[in-house]
Formats: structure tokens, C-alpha cells, sequence
């Protein structure tokens, strides 16, 4: 037990169906993986919750997700102790660094909304809080952290390079890149990718994120790597239809995103799937949202929002000398009636593990500073009556992908 790696999770909230208990619980459990039951080679040592909601009284709903478990985990997981500050949970109240990798998941929680309605999620003061502790006592270790790294850009740039600049492992992202797909399979290392597109559903500054790291992770394998990008537009409502209208993305692309759809909507009643027209899809998709950006090699991305129409993630891309789009669906099969943990976490909290055992990162952390940068434009846009965002700050986001895919096979 002296040699297990000690962890430290750095939360927002830690309730039910939230990503904390997604996350956290799978390193206090363990989860299934590969035809068995794997427990983490690990301990979770310390907690810091930074918005606590109070158990219910004897005679409330004690399933309810409204209330906070990490009293109840750390009487369960004696191992781990709750703290009341980022820098105790490091140090576990010594004043020293005393944890091998840190756990950062701020997502979910009673936090405001600025003007754009982004979500203001305090990644980043989490972050510097335990930057100040690497400061502090001149030791670092690997952080993880859940999803995009802020919805300020200049604070994603700083998150990433006070991570070059004290040289720890730093990863970030959700769990799109690594689930299952459908078919299972990759972008071609070196691919002369033309165009691509992924359908998805969602909201703004939110499941957005989601769809724009789903074509991410698939076209930062084209060949030259990711080489940065210019400008994005955003199109929603009847400019978003014009857009389709005037060919501002491939149809072809689009449709072959559709066809991957576990979840396509039907317009017309009957016992065989018919695909819809673009007046059926109009019927159906009641708010569509679309972000169309170019890449500095010239390739233009373009991420399809159509809540209404489907409820999962597909992408599809043209590639030079094939006749046929590439396309695949990212597959999160969604818990029944939320009652389970969502399954598609446990290839996440895998690859997070094997970045605290190895102190690498298993993907690298770029393609969430520019997917983090891209929902940032992709707000800016909408804010902005749909106007072209130049993103000069994107252009210098260059990076090569790792050869080795670390998509969920099984």
C-alpha cells in the first residue's frame, strides 16, 4: 500500500450523475474494462469540494442528485480525507507537496453565467491554486483536467504554458475522443483530408465543446498535423439553413454524418427509417447552430449542432483519392433513466490513469487548448450576430498527434 500512487481530486461539486462522481468514484471503485472488474493502482488520499449542499434530513430523498456525497465517500474510502482549501488537499495539511497526480474536475455546480451565457467554471483558479502550490514548495505532479481548460482564452493559454513552464504532465478533454465508435475505426496517419464535418446536438458553450473535439481528435492525424486555425464563422436559426442552401459546408458530408445517427429523428410515421428532407430536418430542428472554420493548410472544419434531429455524435470527412466519405459516430450509450454511471467515462479515467502511472500524457493536451479556443470563437460569433471571427491566436496551435490511436476498441 506504500507504494500506491496518491491522488488528490480538486471538485466543484460531488453529486450524483455529476462529472465528479463520474470520475472520482471510478478511482474509489474501480470500473469495468476489458472483461473484468480493474481497480486503479492508485488511491484517491484527498478531496476538496468547493460548493458542498448539505445531506437531507431524515425523511428527504437521499437519492436525490441535489445533494452533496463526499461525506458519505469519505466515511466509506477512510483513505480519503476532505479539505477545506486546493492547497491542504495537496499537501494534506504539511505545507509539502505530498500527492503524485492531481484530479481537476469543474464541471457542474451553481456558478453565473456572463453576458454571452458562457458558464463561468473556475477551471482556472482551481488551476492556480495548485500551480501555487507547485510554486510553493518546488515539486510538481501530472494534472488531469475535465473537459475544456476555461471560457477565457487568455487563461487557456496561460493554463498551458505554466504547464511547459513547470514541466508537468498536463492533459485535458472529456470523453468523445476515447469512447467507443461505430464503425471502430481511425483517421489514416497522414491523411490528405479536404473537408469535414461532424452532426451532433447540444447547446452553446456546452455540448459544442463535445462536437468540435469529435473532429478534433480525427482530422489532427491529417497529414502535416494540426497547423493552427484562422477565422470561424458561426450560422444559427434561418442563417444556418441559408448556409446549408448556398453549399457553405459539403451535403454530402453532412448526410453521411446523418447516416451514422443511432438517433435520427423520423418526420414521417411508419416502421422503416426514411431520411429526412431538409424541410423534415427544419421541422424537427428547431434551433440548428453551426461553426464553420478554416485551418491555416486550408482545411475547412465545420461542427453541425441539430438538437431535434439527433442525440449522439458523428463525424465524416473527405479524403483525397477516396470516393467514399470517411465517417464514424463517436458512441456514448446514455445510462436508462439515469440510474447507472455512463460507461464511456471509463476509457477517460483509463487514459488519466495511465498518464498518473507513466507521468505522459496519452493524447496530447493542444487539442484541448484549441478546442477550448474554438467553443470561446464559436460564443464570440453568435455574441457578435454570427459575424467571421479571425482567431490569429489559434494559428500558432500546432501540434503533431500521438501515432498510437487511444479510441476504446473493445
Amino acid at each position: 500500500m506504500a507504494d500506491r500512487l496518491k491522488i488528490a481530486a480538486i471538485t466543484t461539486i460531488y453529486h450524483k450523475y455529476s462529472h465528479t462522481q463520474h470520475i472520482v468514484d471510478r478511482f474509489l471503485e474501480g470500473y469495468g474494462w476489458n472483461g473484468q472488474h480493474h481497480r486503479p493502482e492508485m488511491d484517491v488520499v484527498s478531496l476538496y469540494v468547493d460548493q458542498v449542499e448539505p445531506r437531507p434530513k431524515e425523511g428527504a430523498d437521499e437519492n436525490s442528485s441535489r445533494y452533496d456525497l463526499s461525506e458519505e465517500r469519505a466515511e466509506r474510502f477512510p483513505q480519503m480525507k476532505i479539505y477545506p482549501t486546493v492547497a491542504d488537499a495537496l499537501t494534506l495539511g504539511t505545507g509539502d507537496l505530498q500527492v503524485d497526480g492531481v484530479l481537476l474536475v469543474a464541471e457542474h455546480g451553481s456558478y453565473r453565467r456572463n453576458e454571452k451565457g458562457q458558464h463561468l467554471y473556475p477551471r482556472y483558479e482551481l488551476f492556480k491554486q495548485i500551480v501555487s502550490v507547485y510554486r510553493t514548495t518546488g515539486k510538481t505532479a501530472p494534472v488531469f483536467n475535465d473537459k475544456h481548460l476555461s471560457w477565457n482564452w487568455d487563461w487557456c493559454q496561460e493554463m498551458y504554458d505554466l504547464s511547459k513552464e513547470l514541466d508537468f504532465a498536463f492533459m485535458a478533454g472529456s470523453s468523445l475522443p476515447v469512447t467507443w465508435r461505430t464503425p471502430s475505426i481511425e483517421m489514416p496517419l497522414g491523411a490528405e483530408v479536404e473537408e469535414a464535418v461532424c452532426v451532433c446536438y447540444g447547446g452553446v458553450d456546452s455540448y459544442d465543446y463535445h462536437g468540435l473535439e469529435t473532429t478534433q481528435c480525427m482530422i489532427e492525424r491529417r497529414k502535416g498535423g494540426e497547423s493552427g486555425v484562422k477565422w470561424l464563422q458561426a450560422y444559427r436559426g434561418e442563417k444556418f439553413w441559408q448556409a446549408l442552401s448556398d453549399g457553405v459546408w459539403s451535403r454530402e458530408l453532412m448526410e453521411a454524418g446523418l447516416s451514422r445517427s443511432h438517433t435520427l429523428s423520423q418526420a414521417r410515421p411508419g416502421f422503416n427509417d426514411v431520411f429526412p428532407t431538409v424541410d423534415e430536418m427544419k421541422q424537427l430542428c428547431k434551433d440548428p447552430v453551426a461553426y464553420v472554420y478554416e485551418h491555416v493548410d486550408g482545411l475547412q472544419s465545420t461542427m453541425l449542432m441539430m438538437s431535434g434531429l439527433v442525440e449522439d455524435f458523428n463525424f465524416a470527412a473527405r479524403i483525397k483519392g477516396q470516393d467514399e466519405p470517411l465517417s464514424t459516430q463517436m458512441y456514448l450509450p446514455m445510462p436508462a433513466a439515469r440510474t447507472t454511471l455512463a460507461n464511456f467515462f471509463s476509457p477517460l479515467v483509463n487514459n488519466v490513469e495511465q498518464m498518473f502511472l507513466t507521468g505522459q500524457p496519452t493524447y496530447p493536451v493542444e487539442r484541448t487548448l484549441m478546442t477550448s479556443g474554438l467553443v470561446i470563437a464559436g460564443v464570440d460569433s453568435l455574441h457578435e450576430d454570427q459575424v467571421k471571427i479571425e482567431t490569429p491566436h489559434l494559428e500558432s496551435v500546432q501540434y503533431q498527434p500521438t501515432e498510437e490511436s487511444t479510441f476504446w476498441r473493445t
